[in-house]
């Protein structure tokens, strides 16, 4: 019966990020096929994890499981309920002391059970004027450990004005997933020089607006 709530409350969730925000997948780099892939992205909002989930197609939806903050989908029954259940999200704890095994474990665990993963490697919302803050350094060590799965780049626009900060309720605004390129880590390449590389590979996809430089 939870499984069968949960796919409800999923479709009713789909359909309402596509009332409000009509959201649209540009795939530029990539397909969307039915391939295993870490679809990393930027993260400006609360709604960025709901956008991207909803603009993959049901199949590669049911597949594809965000690595998401325990801390905060577990601390409201609700909360509890759409992150894992709906999302089917592999929960990692940010705080170290409440850590029971190694977050990049679970992570490749989730990998090696055939699921897609969708993960943000700021480590948290960027609240700055830059584009992006530096990367952790947990998507170079997934992508160390399964270097074969793609890495798809995956540029999030407008959520931060449809879903701004400290609010509850969205605004009804447009915004674009873009999808790039899929990467993979050089056999010896250095860790800051491949997160460099995926962070340049992100911030290419942001869309220029009228005046940019």
């Amino acid at each position: 019966m939870r499984r069968i709530a949960a796919n409800i409350a999923g479709q009713c969730l789909a359909l309402f990020a596509q009332f409000i925000t009509a959201p649209r997948a540009d795939w530029r780099g990539i397909e969307p096929v039915n391939k295993q892939r870490i679809y990393f992205a930027n993260h400006t909002s609360n709604a960025d994890l709901p956008i991207l989930w909803t603009v993959l197609p049901p199949a590669l939806r049911r597949v594809t499981r965000p690595v998401a903050a325990a801390d905060y989908w577990l601390k409201t029954k609700a909360r509890a309920f759409i992150g894992p259940e709906v999302f089917r999200a592999v929960l990692i704890d940010r705080r170290t002391e409440h850590q029971t095994e190694d977050p990049i474990t679970k992570i490749v665990q989730a990998l090696d059970e055939g699921a897609s993963i969708i993960i943000f490697p700021e480590g948290g919302r960027n609240r700055s004027d830059d584009p992006l803050m530096p990367f952790k350094a947990g998507l170079y060590n997934i992508a160390k450990a399964r270097p074969d799965v793609d890495l798809v780049p995956t540029w999030i626009d407008n959520i931060a004005s449809v879903m701004p900060s400290g609010e509850v309720i969205p605004v009804p605004l447009g915004c674009t997933v873009t999808f790039g390129a899929a990467l993979h880590v050089g056999q010896e390449e250095a860790k800051d020089t491949f997160l460099t590389r995926a962070s340049n590979a992100l911030v290419a996809l942001m869309p220029q607006r009228e005046g940019a430089p």
